[in-house]
Protein backbone atom coordinates (compact mmCIF):
# COMPACT_ATOMS: atom_id res chain seq x y z
CA UNK A 1 0.00 0.00 0.00
CA UNK A 2 2.84 2.35 0.82
CA UNK A 3 4.49 1.72 -2.58
CA UNK A 4 1.20 2.50 -4.30
CA UNK A 5 0.87 5.80 -2.44
CA UNK A 6 4.46 6.75 -3.30
CA UNK A 7 3.85 5.89 -6.96
CA UNK A 8 0.67 8.01 -7.06
CA UNK A 9 2.50 10.87 -5.34
CA UNK A 10 5.39 10.65 -7.82
CA UNK A 11 3.06 10.66 -10.84
CA UNK A 12 1.15 13.62 -9.41
CA UNK A 13 4.37 15.54 -8.75
CA UNK A 14 5.65 14.91 -12.28
CA UNK A 15 2.30 15.97 -13.77
CA UNK A 16 2.27 19.16 -11.71
CA UNK A 17 5.85 19.93 -12.70
CA UNK A 18 5.13 19.49 -16.39
CA UNK A 19 2.01 21.63 -16.20
CA UNK A 20 3.64 24.40 -14.18
CA UNK A 21 6.74 24.49 -16.40
CA UNK A 22 5.02 24.76 -19.75
CA UNK A 23 4.79 28.17 -21.35
CA UNK A 24 1.81 29.36 -23.40
CA UNK A 25 2.07 29.06 -27.15
CA UNK A 26 3.77 32.01 -28.78
CA UNK A 27 1.55 34.37 -30.73
CA UNK A 28 2.64 34.67 -34.33
CA UNK A 29 2.20 37.66 -36.56
CA UNK A 30 2.83 36.13 -39.93
CA UNK A 31 1.42 37.78 -43.07
CA UNK A 32 -1.45 35.34 -43.70
CA UNK A 33 -4.41 34.51 -41.44
CA UNK A 34 -6.95 31.69 -41.68
CA UNK A 35 -10.33 33.23 -40.87
CA UNK A 36 -13.80 31.85 -40.41
CA UNK A 37 -16.04 30.32 -37.76
CA UNK A 38 -14.39 29.65 -34.46
CA UNK A 39 -11.64 32.21 -34.93
CA UNK A 40 -11.70 35.71 -33.54
CA UNK A 41 -10.32 38.69 -35.37
CA UNK A 42 -7.82 38.56 -37.09
CA UNK A 43 -7.87 34.73 -37.02
CA UNK A 44 -5.08 32.16 -36.97
CA UNK A 45 -2.12 34.20 -38.26
CA UNK A 46 0.51 31.47 -38.28
CA UNK A 47 1.15 31.18 -42.02
CA UNK A 48 4.12 32.60 -43.88
CA UNK A 49 2.67 32.07 -47.37
CA UNK A 50 -0.75 32.13 -48.97
CA UNK A 51 -0.26 28.52 -50.06
CA UNK A 52 0.34 27.36 -46.48
CA UNK A 53 -2.80 29.16 -45.35
CA UNK A 54 -4.92 27.71 -48.17
CA UNK A 55 -3.63 24.20 -47.49
CA UNK A 56 -4.66 24.53 -43.85
CA UNK A 57 -8.02 26.11 -44.68
CA UNK A 58 -8.88 23.44 -47.26
CA UNK A 59 -11.90 21.42 -46.18
CA UNK A 60 -12.40 23.43 -42.99
CA UNK A 61 -14.78 26.14 -44.27
CA UNK A 62 -12.10 28.79 -43.74
CA UNK A 63 -10.64 31.45 -45.98
CA UNK A 64 -7.28 33.22 -46.00
CA UNK A 65 -6.71 36.93 -45.71
CA UNK A 66 -3.80 39.28 -45.15
CA UNK A 67 -2.93 39.82 -41.49
CA UNK A 68 -4.17 43.34 -40.65
CA UNK A 69 -1.40 43.76 -38.08
CA UNK A 70 1.14 43.32 -40.84
CA UNK A 71 -0.75 45.18 -43.57
CA UNK A 72 -1.73 48.17 -41.45
CA UNK A 73 1.00 48.08 -38.82
CA UNK A 74 2.47 51.14 -37.22
CA UNK A 75 3.82 53.36 -39.94
CA UNK A 76 7.27 54.84 -39.75
CA UNK A 77 7.49 58.59 -39.23
CA UNK A 78 8.42 60.49 -42.40
CA UNK A 79 12.12 60.86 -42.96
CA UNK A 80 13.57 64.31 -42.93
CA UNK A 81 15.01 64.87 -46.36
CA UNK A 82 17.56 67.36 -47.50
CA UNK A 83 16.35 70.86 -48.03
CA UNK A 84 17.06 71.81 -51.62
CA UNK A 85 17.86 75.45 -52.17
CA UNK A 86 18.53 77.31 -55.35
CA UNK A 87 22.19 77.97 -55.88
CA UNK A 88 21.43 80.92 -58.10
CA UNK A 89 22.08 84.43 -56.96
CA UNK A 90 19.85 87.12 -58.31
CA UNK A 91 21.03 90.71 -58.40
Amino acid sequence: MRKLMLAVLAVTAVGAGVTAGSAPAAAYDYPWCAQGRGFGIPGDCSYQTYGQCMASASGRNLYCNINPRVAFGQQQPPRRGRVHRDNYYYD
